[in-house]
This record gives C-alpha cells, sequence and structure tokens, in this order.
C-alpha cells in the first residue's frame, strides 16, 4: 500500500458543496491499495503511520507521533497513487488494486488505525472529492509497504 502523509492544521473533504470529513490538527492520508496488496499491509502501514514521530515536541523537533498527540487522521482514497510515469506523458493505472479490493483495503486500513485509537475521518471511495488542507510545515512524507 502506498500514502501520502501530510501534516495539517486543518483538512476537510467535500462532495457536492458537503463536508463529508472533516480535521483540525492531525495527519491527511492520502492512501492508494495497488495489486498484491493485502489486510497485514493495511495492517502494517497503519501501526507505521500511528507511530511515525513528525509532530513538534516542547524543543521543536519532530519527535511525536499520531498516538502521542492524539491527533485526528483524515483518510482519503486516491488511486492516482499508483502513477507509472515510466512510459511517455500519459500516467499509468494497472498497478492499482480493482476498485472493490481498493475500497475494502481502504476500510480496513479506516478501522485498523480507529483499533489503534487514532480518530478517523474519512472521504468517500471513488467519489469526486474536493479535498482542503492548510499543510504545516510542510511536512509531507510518502509510505509504501512494499519499500
Amino acid at each position: 500500500m502506498r500514502a501520502l502523509l501530510q501534516r495539517v492544521t486543518e483538512a476537510r473533504v467535500d462532495i457536492a458543496g458537503e463536508t463529508v470529513g472533516k480535521i483540525d490538527a492531525g495527519l491527511m492520508i492520502l492512501i492508494c491499495a495497488m495489486q498484491g496488496d493485502t489486510e497485514a499491509d493495511a495492517d502494517k502501514l497503519a501501526a507505521k503511520i500511528s507511530k511515525m514521530r513528525i509532530f513538534e515536541d516542547d524543543a521543536g523537533k519532530m519527535n511525536l507521533s499520531l498516538m502521542d498527540t492524539h491527533k485526528a487522521a483524515l483518510v482519503v482514497s486516491q488511486f492516482t497513487l499508483s502513477a507509472d510515469t515510466s512510459r511517455g506523458n500519459r500516467p499509468g493505472f494497472s498497478t492499482a488494486c480493482r476498485p472493490d479490493e481498493g475500497n475494502a483495503l481502504y476500510e480496513y486500513f479506516s478501522e485498523a488505525l480507529r483499533k489503534l485509537g487514532v480518530h478517523v475521518e474519512n472521504g468517500q471511495f471513488g467519489a469526486d472529492m474536493q479535498v482542503h488542507l492548510c499543510n504545516d510545515g510542510p511536512v509531507t512524507i510518502w509510505v509504501d509497504t512494499a519499500a
């Protein structure tokens, strides 16, 4: 699974003008399930992200995690993280999971974070979403379970 983490001061997802997910300070997590990914990959990714020390401590060092700070996560599915740009000018997305499998892993990942004690808000899988966020830092980190 692939995830793009953005530390945010606030974030929300709107669909057709209606807010469906919203957090204050925390993490925006854009997530993509790749072909061959399993629930074990989702568990591994959720555990890693929940403990990743990317929030500042009192000394201003990135030394605290979602678990330490009790901040929230806004999880949004984004199959375009699977983009293969190695040939031509049009990205290919054939390495992403089929939509039914991708949705199941997206939901499973969100629930795995919840089970770890993280407050999770979600976008809507497959919807045309408008994502609004204020990147804090900016801090943006790429995580891939295949790496």
